[in-house]
């Protein structure tokens, strides 16, 4: 029974750190946090943006969660666990798949994952940190809600290359933000 509570642990914290990714990203990240995010949502140069500083400091508080709940106090190696379960699911689909930091390239065509990739894609389709849209890494909500919050915003459509990009193209002028 042990294993069952500690599994439901580990998958209750990825869910709740959707929750708290998304809330970091909106009024930190986009906010007073600014300074590091801002690297994001520029064009990279070389491998690594100061951006990726966040990654190092959710890595770190879980390494401490699973050093304290490894010295006795249950379950906060399992809580650490989650965290890192969602740091890895996290590289995979953002890092991976949304911005293709890897070698190869994949744009998907249909699904939940175009839906994901989709958001984010409008999430970077304004400049600067004031106005953006979809906070979140792992829940994207409906690319036409997102669209249309953009135009009420702005007035007008959304980017063109955001806009491509929904029909199944790329651009290729900047890295995919």
């Amino acid at each position: 029974m042990t294993v069952l509570y500690n599994v439901a642990i580990v998958l209750l914290t990825v869910a709740v750190m959707e929750i708290v990714a998304t809330l970091t990203h909106k009024y930190v990240m986009h906010g007073w946090g600014w300074g590091w995010h801002l690297s994001h949502h520029t064009p990279r140069k070389g491998w690594f943006e100061v951006n990726d500083l966040y990654a190092v400091v959710f890595a770190g508080v879980a390494i401490a969660l699973i050093a304290l709940g490894a010295g006795g106090h249950w379950p906060l190696q399992w809580i650490g666990a989650g965290m890192t379960l969602y740091g890895a699911l996290y590289f995979i689909v953002h890092d991976g798949l949304v911005h293709q930091r890897w070698p190869f390239r994949y744009v998907p065509r249909r699904g939940y994952l175009k839906r994901l990739y989709m958001a984010h894609r409008l999430h970077h389709a304004v400049r600067g940190r004031e106005g953006c849209v979809s906070f979140g890494f792992l829940y994207a909500p409906p690319v036409a809600k997102l669209q249309a919050v953009l135009r009420e915003r702005n007035g007008r459509p959304a980017r063109a290359d955001a806009a491509r990009a929904s029909q199944g193209g790329a651009s290729t002028s900047r890295r995919e933000s």
